[in-house]
C-alpha cells in the first residue's frame, strides 16, 4: 500500500524554476516538497547563462555571496559575423543594469537554492523521485503519485501541485493540456571544445548563408558550439559521415580548427536538440499551475529559458502565498494575473526569437545581401541598444517587494 502524506505545495521538477520557487516558499514558512526524477545533479545542461536581469535579482534575493563562491564567467557581448565580416557587436556593459549575463553551471545554481531552502524546517528535495500521476477530488486537483527509483510509491497530498517539469511536461499531460507544439525549421547539435586562451569573453554569432554556429564562453574554460541542422537532418548529416561534419564546422569558423581537430572526435561528443516552442493554452487547474517550460517552452535562441523560469519562480510566489491563505485546494482563478503577465513576457521573447531564427534560415544570395545590410545598418546605430536591451534586458515584473525577506525567515546571507 503507498504512504499517504501531506504538505502545502509539491512542486514536480527540481531544475532552476522548482528549486528557486522552493526556497521562495519555504523562507515563507510554507510546506513544500520538491521531486526530481534524476538520481543526482551532476547531468550536461545546454543552457547555462544567465541573463543580466536575472543576476540582479539573485543578488537581491541573497544568493550574490553563493555565486562568488564557486564562481562564475562573465559574458561581455555578442559578435555577429556573417559570411566572413563582422556585421554587429553588442557590449552588455553598455547597459545600465550594472551587471553583465554570467556562465554558470546550472547544477551549482540549482544546488545554491536547495541549499538555502534546506534551512527551512518546511522543505524537502528528493532525488531519484518520478511523478506518476495526478490524485483528484472531482475536477480539482489534489496531490500527486510518486514513485522512487527502489519501486516503492506514495501518495502525496497537496493544496498546489506546481508542474516544473520541462518542455515534454508529465503533469501537463496529465492535468490533459495538451501544448500546441511550433517546430522551427531547423535543430541544433551542441558541442563543448576548450576555449582558447586568446577568444576572450564575448559570444559569438558566425552565420555563411544558412549555416550558422553559437560559440558561447562557458564555465570556467570552455567553449560551448552550437550548430544548426534542417528539421529531421539528423540522420543525413550522421550518414554523410563525421569528419565531413567537422570539416564544416571549421570551414564555419576557422578560429576554431585546432580544438576541433583535436576535441571533436565522435558523435558521442555531441548533443541534439530539436528546436520548437510550445504554446500552452492553459496552465491551470484548481489545484495545479504550470510554470518554466512546462507552460511557455522557448527556443535556445538569446538563451532565455532560464532566466523565464527564475523570473516565473519570484514572480508566483507571492501569488501562491496569498492563495494559501484559504482553505482548500488553490482555486485557477488566483492565478489569472499571474499568467497574463508572463505569457505577454513569453510572447515578446518568442517573437524576437522567431525574426532571429527567419533572419538565420535566410539562404539566397539577395536574402543574404539583405541580411547583412540590415545588421550592418543596426550596428551603426544607438538604436540596436534599445532593440537588444528590450529581450535581454526586459522588465520581468517582478515586484521589488516579492525580493524581500519574509518577517522572521531570514539568515546571513539571505537577506536584501
Amino acid at each position: 500500500m503507498s504512504a499517504v502524506e501531506e504538505t502545502d505545495v509539491l512542486i514536480v521538477g527540481g531544475g532552476p524554476a522548482g528549486a528557486l520557487l522552493g526556497f521562495l516558499l519555504a523562507r515563507r514558512g510554507i510546506g513544500v516538497i520538491v521531486v526530481e526524477k534524476q538520481t543526482s545533479l551532476e547531468r550536461d545542461f545546454r543552457g547555462e547563462t544567465v541573463a543580466a536581469p536575472s543576476v540582479v535579482t539573485l543578488r537581491r534575493l541573497g544568493f550574490g555571496p553563493a555565486l562568488d563562491a564557486h564562481g562564475f564567467l562573465r559574458t561581455e557581448g555578442v559578435t555577429m559575423r556573417m559570411e566572413g565580416r563582422r556585421v554587429m557587436h553588442v557590449d552588455y556593459r553598455r547597459f545600465a543594469l550594472g551587471e553583465v549575463p554570467v556562465d554558470i553551471p546550472q547544477p551549482a545554481l540549482i544546488a545554491m537554492f536547495s541549499d538555502a531552502a534546506a534551512e527551512f524546517p518546511t522543505f524537502e528535495y528528493r532525488f531519484g523521485t518520478s511523478f506518476t500521476g495526478l490524485l483528484r477530488d472531482g475536477d480539482a486537483v489534489t496531490g500527486a503519485r510518486l514513485r522512487r527509483r527502489d519501486g516503492s510509491t506514495s501518495e502525496v497530498r497537496a493544496r498546489l501541485v506546481v508542474g516544473a517539469d520541462g518542455r515534454f511536461s508529465k503533469v501537463r499531460h496529465a492535468a490533459g493540456i495538451t501544448a500546441d507544439v511550433q517546430h522551427m525549421a531547423r535543430d541544433f547539435l551542441s558541442f563543448k571544445l576548450p576555449r582558447p586562451a586568446d577568444w576572450g569573453l564575448q559570444a559569438e554569432l558566425v552565420v555563411d548563408r544558412d549555416r550558422h554556429l553559437v560559440v558561447l564562453p562557458t564555465f570556467p574554460d570552455f567553449l560551448r558550439v552550437g550548430h544548426n541542422l534542417p528539421k529531421r537532418g539528423l540522420g543525413a548529416l550522421r550518414a554523410a559521415g563525421f569528419e565531413p561534419f567537422k570539416a564544416g564546422i571549421m570551414a564555419l569558423d576557422p578560429r576554431l580548427a585546432p580544438v576541433v581537430a583535436e576535441h571533436l572526435n565522435s558523435w558521442d561528443d555531441t548533443s541534439f536538440l530539436e528546436i520548437f516552442t510550445a504554446e500552452v493554452p492553459e496552465w491551470t487547474r484548481d489545484g495545479l499551475v504550470l510554470i518554466g517550460d512546462a507552460s511557455h517552452t522557448c527556443t535556445p535562441i538569446l538563451g532565455q529559458g532560464v532566466n523565464l523560469a527564475i523570473q516565473d519562480a519570484v514572480v508566483i510566489a507571492p501569488v501562491i502565498a496569498d492563495a494559501l491563505s484559504t482553505a482548500g485546494p488553490v482555486p485557477a482563478a488566483a492565478f489569472t494575473g499571474f499568467v497574463t503577465e508572463r505569457r505577454r513576457h513569453k510572447a515578446h521573447v518568442t517573437s524576437f526569437q522567431r525574426l532571429q531564427e527567419k533572419a538565420l534560415a535566410t539562404g539566397s544570395t539577395p536574402g543574404v545581401l539583405l541580411r547583412r545590410a540590415r545588421y550592418r545598418l543596426l550596428d551603426a546605430l544607438p538604436l540596436k541598444y534599445r532593440i537588444f536591451g528590450g529581450v535581454l534586458n526586459a522588465p520581468h515584473g517582478i515586484d521589488p517587494a516579492d525580493l524581500a525577506v519574509a518577517a522572521g525567515g531570514s539568515r546571513p546571507g539571505l537577506g536584501v
